[in-house]
């Protein structure tokens, strides 16, 4: 006797929308315009991406309050990923990377468009602006080095 196995397709994933707000919208807006801003939180120190609020008093991000740091910085830590996904920004290999942009503090997530063996934590990078840009993450199309 043959046991039938039942199977069906099952895709695993987390839709949502999401209002942008003032702070993040500010931050998106920037990047269509080709600036990366950041915020100079209580203690001095410039977040990038801004946070909506403020970790050293928990008090709402002003938009106001927004500063423009660099389009170049440093890579702070990288993952290759040789296989990547559907939705990826390639469809070949690449790196994700944490870059922490001159004049800021903090690190943003972004792909890194490199050879593996040309990566290194702490090389120069630079963001590669999308072509057409409509204030989204995407915006940054990816970093490269500088």
């Amino acid at each position: 006797m043959s046991e039938e196995v039942l199977s069906a397709p099952h895709i695993m994933e987390f839709p949502y929308t999401r209002s942008t707000g003032p702070v993040v919208g500010a931050f998106l807006t920037g990047l269509r315009d080709q600036k990366v801003l950041g915020y100079q939180a209580s203690d001095g120190r410039v977040m990038c991406p801004p946070p909506e609020f403020d970790a050293g008093t928990n008090a709402p991000v002003d938009a106001a309050g927004l500063v423009e740091v660099g389009a170049e910085g440093v890579v702070t830590s990288w993952s290759w990923n040789p296989v990547p996904r559907d939705g990826n920004p390639f469809d070949r290999p690449f790196a994700w990377a944490l870059v922490k942009l001159d004049g800021a503090d903090s690190s943003i997530l972004h792909a890194l468009d490199a050879d593996r063996g040309a990566i290194s934590t702490g090389m120069r990078v630079k963001v590669r602006w999308a072509e057409e840009r409509v204030g989204f993450i995407n915006d940054i199309a990816c970093f490269e080095p500088a």
